[in-house]
Parts: C-alpha cells; sequence; structure tokens
C-alpha cells in the first residue's frame, strides 16, 4: 500500500486556527511537535533577556510560537528572532499580523526531536531567505555555534563553551554562561 502527502501550502496554513502548540510548515507538511522542556524555556528566557539587553528598542526581538513565511511551502519557527529593521530580509505585511522573510539573527535550541531539522532543514531555509546570524545553542553540552553570513552562504564563525563571544551582526559581547544560566 502506498500512501499520498498532500502538500499544503502557506496560505492553507495560514487558516488553521491560533494554537501555542509548537508547528511549523516545512516543505509543505505540517510538522507539529511536543512544547519544549523546561530547560529550553528557561534558555530560550535568557536569550531574550540577553538581547533586550543589547538591542533594546532598535528592531524586532520574537520568540516562538511565531509564524515566518520564507516562502510558498515553508513557515518556520524560530526559537528566538531579531529583525534590525526596514532594511532587513524580513518585514512584517501592511496589517503587522505576520512575518515573511529571513530574520537577520536567529538562535535555535536543539531538543532531541527537533535537532537535525535545526541543523539541516531550517539551516538551509534561513541562509537561503537571509537570515545574517544564526546561533545553534545545545543545552546538553552548554556550547554555541555562531554562523554568520558571507555572500549568500551562513558560515561557522566558532563554537563557544563557558566563554565570552562576540556577535558578528551585533558587535556584542556574549557570554555563554549566561545563556545557560538556571534561574532557580
Amino acid at each position: 500500500m502506498t500512501t499520498t502527502k498532500t502538500r499544503v501550502t502557506a496560505q492553507d496554513y495560514s487558516q488553521l486556527p491560533e494554537t501555542t502548540q509548537p508547528m511549523e510548515l516545512i516543505d509543505g507538511e505540517i510538522i507539529v511537535s511536543p512544547s519544549p522542556l523546561d530547560y529550553h524555556q528557561e534558555i530560550s528566557v535568557n536569550i531574550i533577556m540577553i538581547l533586550m539587553g543589547l538591542v533594546a528598542k532598535q528592531g524586532y526581538l520574537r520568540h516562538s510560537p511565531i509564524d515566518v513565511r520564507l516562502d510558498e511551502y515553508n513557515v518556520i519557527q524560530p526559537d528566538v528572532m531579531w529583525v534590525s529593521g526596514p532594511e532587513s530580509a524580513c518585514q512584517r505585511d501592511a496589517e503587522g499580523k505576520r512575518w515573511y522573510g529571513g530574520p537577520d539573527l536567529v538562535c535555535e535550541i536543539l531538543s532531541p526531536g527537533t535537532a537535525k531539522r535545526d541543523r539541516q532543514t531550517k539551516f538551509m531555509l534561513y541562509e537561503k531567505y537571509g537570515t545574517r546570524e544564526y546561533w545553534l545553542l545545545d543545552p546538553a553540552n552548554q556550547w554555541v555555534e555562531v554562523y554568520t553570513r558571507q555572500e549568500d552562504k551562513l558560515v561557522l564563525v566558532d563554537v563557544y563553551h563557558q566563554t565570552i563571544f562576540t556577535s558578528p551582526l551585533l558587535q556584542q559581547p556574549i557570554d555563554t554562561k549566561d545563556l545557560f544560566a538556571l534561574q532557580h
């Protein structure tokens, strides 16, 4: 027996009811994930707090769940994203409801169920649609892979563990210990 898959478009996807359930449209397939673990959420809050101090009133800082439409068959939800402003590849629609294009900075927190997708499929999509800097955070090992755009590619800058690195895009120091700190 063969199964037939129906590709869903971004237009179809946008007609679904609002939900806080992590869900993405990748290559026309709706992918539903369980809610992230608590430590994942804690890291997400840490990233937001750190970035709030760095980008303050510059651009737009958002966290999942938030849909970012890349094309007709791809709508992704970055864990954390920052859009610098009007010059960015990522913009809101005229009604200010949805985002389109690659955010300037994307932070994805790896979890066992999403690590492969974050490293491969979403990486290629962010690269294709103009993301300027991409952080992959590994909670288990407490390191951050930082990628930056060079021409039309995202290139690995370095892997940082228990150290301070300078974000190529923000030109600001980030302490990896603060990213993975527990708030108790």
